[in-house]
């Protein structure tokens, strides 16, 4: 059968568009791929890209607190003017949206900017009826914000909405405990906005290290944001141009703007994947195996759409490995088992790789090297912010399992950490590495006896 394409890949993210860029440019393939929004996907456009440069600039009054605290008299933030940092968003989005397209053209991808779905195995069909064959499918949609189900939840906005506001509230309520939630309760608080966060559980960042997890609850609040654990919206209603909440307490509120932080779900409703055989999760997630092949040998998926870990390089890495395994003749699957991470909250950031201390306790004994400090920079402004550092060991091996840091770009020395732990270091050759002085990393190569030890969930 003779096919348009090798490949179609449905969804312009960055899991997508690698995969689609190495098989033309690298391994020869013809390739087409739609994206029916714009190009560089959740990460780019309405995630990871904007989040960092709104945490830069939301951190202004904290960085002109602590130059107080070393002498600079009247030092003072200034203004936030909304308008001039979105003009400048919006410019750099759209410039980065142009190297992606620039990238694929460059491969020989042809690009489609329109909706896709799936025909059948071989076969999508395009928004104006277009329909295109292709050898192999690859759906590299993404996710995409859920709420909680609750009346009115329809006047809430999601994270997306945040990066295209045309100004920013004056109170806003903040649903949510996860990494998304807690970045944008620290960037609506730093940027003036008096900001509400509510969260269900006891401490928020679930799945993450508890520890950590402790200070950055208190650390929430100590930049401003008034964080409600144990609580849930029940009810949401239009009250003028605001909106007012019924809590599970019994409490009721109203806000300018209500967002709704509470996970995101694997967009494959409408992707026509009742005319295949792929099967789904339970949630949604397109079930995949070791290569990102779907129970259809022809479609394959990767990204948040499978719900394996959802980070875009995670979906780099497998768009990646797609594209040699199908089209380089070079097999090669992801090691999903050691992915760090991290949190960029601010003034300090939670990151992490490895075991948290409560899952290398349930695997079984382990020794736990950690720290807590005031560092120079911030002890020296008359800040009491702590920063935390551990070490997670096996005492069998000397290898180390896990390591947790928080404190200020800490995203920035996880990304270090990450590489002895994957290469399988271990306590004693953390140890041998010479510190650099004065530094807050120094500590994780110069803690020499355990903290505390666990025998295991028995001990």
């Amino acid at each position: 059968m003779a096919f348009d394409y090798d490949l179609f890949v449905i969804g312009g993210g960055s899991g997508g568009v690698r995969a689609a860029r190495i098989a033309a440019s690298e391994h020869g393939a013809r390739v087409g791929l739609a994206e029916e929004s714009r190009l560089g996907g959740t990460c780019v456009i309405r995630g990871c890209v904007p989040k960092k440069l709104m945490i830069f600039a939301s951190q202004a009054r904290l960085m002109a607190d602590e130059m107080r605290g070393y002498g600079w008299e009247g030092a003072e933030a200034g203004v936030f003017d909304w308008s001039v940092f979105r003009a400048k968003l919006d410019a750099e989005l759209s410039r980065l949206e142009m190297v992606y397209r620039a990238g694929l053209t460059r491969a020989g991808v042809e690009v489609h900017d329109q909706r896709a779905v799936i025909a059948d195995h071989h076969t999508v069909e395009l928004a104006d009826g277009t329909r295109k064959t292709a050898r192999h499918i690859l759906i590299a949609a993404g996710g995409r914000p859920s709420k909680i189900g609750v009346s009115g939840e329809e006047l809430a906005l999601v994270s997306d909405d945040l990066f295209v506001m045309d100004a920013l509230p004056r109170r806003a309520l903040l649903v949510g405990g996860g990494f998304i939630a807690c970045e944008f309760a620290t960037i609506l608080a730093g940027l003036g906005v008096e900001t509400v966060q509510v969260y269900r559980g006891d401490a928020v960042l679930r799945g993450f290290d508890r520890e950590a997890r402790d200070l950055a609850t208190l650390q929430l609040g100590q930049i401003g944001v008034d964080l409600r654990l144990g609580a849930t919206p029940t009810k949401l209603e239009r009250d003028g141009d605001g909106v007012r909440v019924s809590f599970d307490d019994g409490a009721d509120e109203r806000f300018d703007a209500v967002f709704f932080a509470t996970g995101r779900a694997p967009y494959t409703g409408g992707l026509g994947l009742e005319n295949t055989e792929v099967r789904l999760k339970p949630n949604g997630a397109i079930e995949v195996d070791k290569w990102s092949q779907t129970s259809v040998p022809s479609i394959f998926a990767v990204g948040d759409v499978t719900d394996r870990v959802n980070l875009t390089p995670v979906a780099i890495r497998e768009g990646h490995a797609f594209a040699d395994t199908v089209f380089g003749a070079r097999p090669r699957k992801v090691d999903h088992s050691l992915v760090a991470s991290a949190v960029y909250l601010r003034p300090h950031e939670v990151a992490s790789v490895g075991m948290t201390e409560e899952e290398a306790r349930a695997r079984g004994p382990v020794d736990v090297y950690a720290t807590q400090f005031r560092p120079m920079r911030s002890a020296f402004a008359g800040s009491d912010a702590k920063v935390m550092m551990k070490l997670l060991v096996d005492p069998e091996t000397d290898r180390v399992l896990g390591c947790h840091i928080f404190g200020p770009e800490a995203g920035e020395l996880i990304q270090l950490a990450a590489i002895p732990i994957g290469m399988g270091a271990t306590k004693a050759q953390f140890d041998a590495t010479i510190a650099v002085h004065p530094t807050a990393a120094e500590e994780l190569v110069t803690m020499r006896a355990p903290a505390r030890r666990h025998a295991g969930l028995s001990g």
